[in-house]
């Protein structure tokens, strides 16, 4: 009986796992391969350099300036959809009906691909008659408005608002789940006790809110290290390198440059800050387990 079962788990797993293999691993292996050569992506003839492009990268600004504007990246993804999140799902918690609407329109954003959110955020961009410097100036604010996705000094800022937007209805959906473990009896207590909304929710909520806090960071950290989809349709890493992130600076050598080698330890840098974050990650759930059993 347990041959059979041990023959029926292996004949339903070699299929997906073969299709992984293929798909994932193998483009993996080589890309670490690729990553010690100096292969420009077409000529079959290239030459083995050992460690060089890693070297480079040490070396290079612009990888400097891709490593800057990944880490504001990722400390806008921790702030921005928690704290967004957050504020949305202590809102509508427990709201009936009408709660059930707007947690579906605020959580529609997700729903959509990141290309159809930069697209959206572009038109909103737009200089002349986009819709935040239309308000800006209706507002009486029009020194406030300018070019936000052609200006260095705004870009980075811009596509980071633009991909926080629609990363908040993901962060408010766990927040909402992390809500419904919190006992009313707790809650109870405090009010009893004299405690306003705020201490409640400070001593209280909050606290019991941390497993679904380290979700949210982590899936925004994760997200924010593969962002290029929106990045590429709304500046490209413009202007002058100002919102290039490392997925977005890994493209850049390896299929517009044609330094396949080099973009390919940029890609080997990016899994090992990946594999660190995972790894701390599952590290983080492991203690919480602990300290929640």
């Amino acid at each position: 009986m347990a041959r059979s079962r041990t023959l029926w788990a292996a004949l339903f797993l070699t299929p997906p796992l073969a299709l992984y293999t293929v798909i994932v691993v193998a483009p993996l292996l080589v890309s670490f391969y690729y990553s010690l050569t100096d292969w420009n992506g077409f000529n079959p003839n290239y030459n083995f350099v050992g460690l060089d492009n890693f070297l480079k990268i040490g070396r290079d600004p612009l990888f400097a300036n891709a490593i800057r504007n990944t880490v504001i990246w990722m400390a806008a993804a921790i702030l921005l959809p928690s704290l967004g999140g957050l504020a949305i799902a202590l809102a509508l918690n427990g709201r009936g009906v009408a709660g059930n609407l707007y947690k579906s329109l605020f959580y529609l954003p997700i729903c959509l691909s990141l290309v159809v959110i930069g697209q959206v955020w572009i038109w909103m961009y737009h200089p002349d008659w986009g819709l935040i410097n239309v308000t800006l100036e209706g507002l009486g604010a029009p020194d406030w408005t300018r070019a936000w996705l052609a200006d260095p000094q705004t870009a980075l800022l811009a596509v980071i608002v633009a991909w926080a937007w629609q990363q908040t209805g993901l962060a408010m959906v766990i927040f909402l789940a992390g809500l419904t473990s919190v006992p009313k009896e707790l809650t109870e207590a405090a009010e009893i006790d004299g405690a306003t909304y705020w201490q409640g929710l400070r001593h209280v909520v909050i606290p019991l809110l941390l497993p679904a806090t380290v979700v949210v960071m982590a899936l925004a950290i994760i997200n924010s290290l593969k962002s290029f989809d929106i990045v590429y349709v709304m500046t490209q890493g413009g202007p002058f390198h100002s919102s290039d992130t490392l997925a977005m600076f890994m493209y850049t050598e390896s299929f517009k440059k044609y330094y396949m080698g080099y973009g390919s330890a940029i890609a080997v840098v990016l899994f090992a800050i990946s594999l660190v974050i995972i790894v701390f990650y599952f590290r983080q759930v492991q203690a919480l387990d602990r300290l929640y059993d």
